[in-house]
């Protein structure tokens, strides 16, 4: 990396600081603004960088939450949800239009709604059943990335709305650029728009990017530092949720898209601010307790807070990702793990667990699971290099 570059990440639980390939991680003060607390425990290396040789990404505002409306599930809802996704964005819920009539109207402020479905040949996909769901529905911002012949009635009909290219191009193929890029600048303007964050921006004067987003443009650059081999999957397990980024050769869809990776966001399995959630996901799994036995404890593990404790969940938080995307769960998209090559972990996991005890977890899931000796390799990103390979090529 040269030596002209600051590289900063605002997390849920930590800041991560690289200047000149040394990294910092500092476990946050949440009695103290993020940028107090910033410049508190790293000032002396921030003044040493000019404002355009900062670049920031940043998960602390807990990213944007949307809500997306499509015709289908094969096509526009899923395709929507994939870009949503891989912009860094939280999905809350998602409708069928089929059903919107009968759909449940969640209560809570959403950041943006997204309407998609119909290729630009096709009219009157939508009606006034979309505009009566609506009108009951509290929202900042909606966009409409569909047909492009419902457009102009639906520009009547709903106010603010703001039209962008349609996701589906006729030959069912994805079109990301357009949505993608109206979700991230939405991200931008939402930290801008909260004070905690904006005054980040004191600090640079490049844009600051959603965290996921930054991970997930790293991906294709993951082999010049890492032995990681193709097909992979990241998973980062944080404070609040945890991500999984996979190679799209372990798909079994096949949308045809330009980006060859993919995000998955597990809302409810992160270790410090979803521990609650994480430990009842995992009392209802059917193999929790053969392995709680396998790691020579109890469920009374739940009850306590050591670092052994701590250790236990994140294996556990392994075990359930691998799960709920394997062929055993129903619930959650399909991957073909019996192709994995390798596993790369990052996040704060890598700062708790060894080697050893990762292996052990995964092993036990490709015995018990999926009745195979054999586990792919495990690649550990302990210097957090992953997430400065991300921002260091958006800066570029």
């Amino acid at each position: 990396m040269s030596e002209n570059k600051l590289l900063i990440d605002v997390g849920s639980t930590y800041f991560k600081v690289c200047a000149n390939d040394k990294l910092e991680q500092h476990f946050r003060d949440f009695n103290k603004d993020i940028y107090d607390d910033l410049l508190s425990k790293c000032s002396d290396t921030i003044s040493a960088f000019k404002k355009e040789e900062v670049y920031i990404c940043s998960s602390a505002n807990g990213g944007l939450t949307t809500l997306i409306i499509g015709v289908t599930n094969s096509f526009s809802l899923k395709f929507a949800t994939n870009i949503a996704y891989n912009s860094g964005i939280n999905i809350i819920n998602t409708v069928l239009y089929q059903n919107i009539e009968t759909t449940s109207i969640p209560s809570d402020l959403i950041d943006v709604v997204i309407i998609v479905g119909g290729i630009d040949s096709v009219e009157n996909v939508f009606d006034e059943k979309l505009f009566k769901y609506l009108e009951n529905l509290k929202y900042s911002n909606i966009v409409f990335a569909g047909s492009t012949k419902d457009a102009d009635y639906l520009n009547k009909n709903i106010k603010d709305l703001v039209l962008i290219e349609n996701i589906i191009n006729n030959k069912l193929h994805v079109v990301e650029e357009p949505l993608k890029n109206y979700l991230t600048n939405l991200y931008q303007a939402d930290i801008e728009g909260k004070e905690d964050i904006k005054h980040l921006y004191d600090l640079t004067s490049n844009q600051i990017y959603s965290t996921p987003y930054i991970v997930n443009k790293t991906l294709p650059f993951i082999d010049s530092k890492f032995a990681a081999v193709n097909p992979f999957i990241l998973v980062d397990i944080g404070g609040a949720t945890t991500d999984i980024h996979y190679s799209k050769d372990l798909s079994y869809d096949n949308m045809v898209t330009e980006n060859e990776y993919d995000r998955l966001v597990f809302k409810k399995l992160g270790v410090f601010k979803s521990k609650e959630s994480l430990i009842f996901a995992a009392k209802n799994n059917e193999f929790v307790y053969e392995l709680l036995a396998h790691l020579k404890v109890t469920e009374n593990i739940f009850n306590e807070n050591t670092d052994k404790s701590l250790r236990i969940l994140m294996q556990l938080a392994i075990f359930l990702v691998l799960y709920k995307v394997s062929e055993v769960h129903p619930l959650y998209i399909k991957l073909k793990l019996h192709l994995l090559k390798s596993v790369v972990l990052t996040g704060g996991i890598t700062k708790v667990l060894s080697f050893e005890e990762i292996e052990d977890i995964i092993a036990f899931f490709y015995k018990k699971i999926l009745n195979s000796q054999n586990h792919p390799s495990i690649v550990m990103d302990s210097n957090y290099d992953i997430w400065t390979l991300g921002i260091k090529n958006k800066g570029n």
